[in-house]
């Protein structure tokens, strides 16, 4: 059986490249490229696009299939009784640059593609008239032939040159991602609720079916459907995920909306009685973290408050969850001044009273995973220096 990588150890091993590749540039011709494999839709692209963008690097997507050979070496232009190459604007310059070069839908491309772009990729070189920056990683990504996309094999040549990595999606690293980016609370919930549905290739994979892809997409639906008709809506969101993967979200959609008003409760505004659904419970949980810093930063105080209290009536499993999302952030200053907020609100030792424990204990679990000693914490003694560790701990 092939093993899997998830998106965050795909991302941990790019930036370890690239660390090499600035401390080391004499690595560049050593590092092995990476291939990712996988799925239409799991966010083999994006994984590599993020990255560049936390990084602050330049990106280059090239898509062979979409190529002619002579367009990877540059159009031939006579010059007397010579000829001289004018090479793509798009290769990097800048021998100080630095970034990812994508050959994305790398197995799309034919054989005649493939072997044009051997030395590339292998020597990082187009013979005399250009080399690669040293800055500069070199990846490819390509679908696999059991997923019924366009899959050329992948030449024995290139591939032996690849350290190759198939790309397996996790429905909490993307929740993480997709709250960070602010994607619709209810999509987020509703795949809590009912993981199965998050990745299925087993339908019609000629028309929608449920991906990480698919499911961001329906968050901007969502986020965007003023003037659409709850029909148009619904046909929309099957047309994304399929069938059974939509009917199953348009219900639990429909149960979510029979909430209280969420920035209305966090402001004081509405009462909130909690749901006994687990799946409006799952909806609960999301639109409080959702909107929680939704707000004037003057404001956040008090929506705190308002949180904690809701909290403070949920069981420990849904509390914590919550909890998990309200603290999610870019950064860690970001994470501890929420952790600072919440912890320091008058509502919080209610909430540590009945939730504390489980919160220490998945402390005391990351704690050990880290191969660290700690002592049990009190539920008393949870304070803002804990903040980390139990933000790190329940994710």
């Amino acid at each position: 059986m092939t093993k899997t990588a998830t998106i965050d150890q795909v991302q941990e091993m790019l930036s370890h490249q690239l660390e090499l590749l600035w401390n080391q540039p004499q690595l560049a011709a050593y590092l092995p490229p990476l291939m990712l494999w996988g799925a239409p839709g799991v966010g083999k692209s994006s994984v590599i696009r993020e990255i560049c963008r936390a990084q602050g690097i330049g990106f280059v997507d090239v898509r062979l299939a979409q190529r002619e050979p002579v367009d990877l070496r540059g159009l031939p232009v006579p010059d007397g009784d010579q000829v001289r190459w004018l090479l793509s604007s798009e290769w990097p310059r800048d021998p100080q640059s630095r970034g990812i070069i994508l050959f994305d839908e790398l197995t799309a491309a034919d054989r005649t593609l493939q072997v044009a772009a051997y030395e590339f990729i292998l020597d990082r070189r187009l013979g005399d008239l250009y080399s690669v920056p040293d800055g500069w990683l070199i990846c490819a990504a390509g679908n696999r032939s059991e997923d019924r996309a366009v899959a050329m094999t992948l030449s024995s040549a290139l591939a032996n040159r690849f350290c190759h990595l198939e790309l397996q999606p996790e429905l909490e690293q993307w929740a993480r991602w997709a709250r960070q980016e602010g994607l619709h609370p209810q999509v987020v919930s509703f795949l809590r609720f009912r993981p199965q549905c998050f990745f299925d290739m087993k339908g019609n994979l000629e028309r929608g079916w449920p991906s990480p892809r698919t499911w961001a997409r329906v968050a901007t639906l969502l986020e965007h459907s003023e003037g659409l008709s709850e029909t148009g809506l619904a046909l929309m969101v099957q047309g994304l995920v399929g069938e059974g993967a939509g009917l199953e979200f348009l219900g639990f959609r429909r149960w979510a909306t029979a909430l209280p008003d969420i920035p209305a409760v966090l402001d004081g505004e509405a009462e909130c009685k909690i749901p006994q659904r687990a799946d409006q419970k799952y909806a609960l949980c999301s639109g409080l973290a959702h909107y929680l810093w939704r707000t004037p930063e003057e404001n956040q105080a008090r929506r705190c408050k308002f949180f904690l209290r809701v909290g403070a009536q949920l069981t420990s499993d849904f509390a914590t969850l919550a909890m998990m999302d309200a603290m999610e952030a870019d950064n860690e200053e970001d994470q501890l001044k929420r952790a600072e907020l919440l912890m320091s609100s008058s509502e919080f030792s209610a909430w540590s009273a009945r939730h504390g424990e489980v919160l220490a204990q998945m402390q005391s679990r990351f704690l050990d995973r880290s191969a660290r000693e700690a002592e049990p914490i009190e539920t008393a003694e949870l304070d803002i220096d804990n903040a980390l560790c139990i933000r790190r701990a329940i994710s």
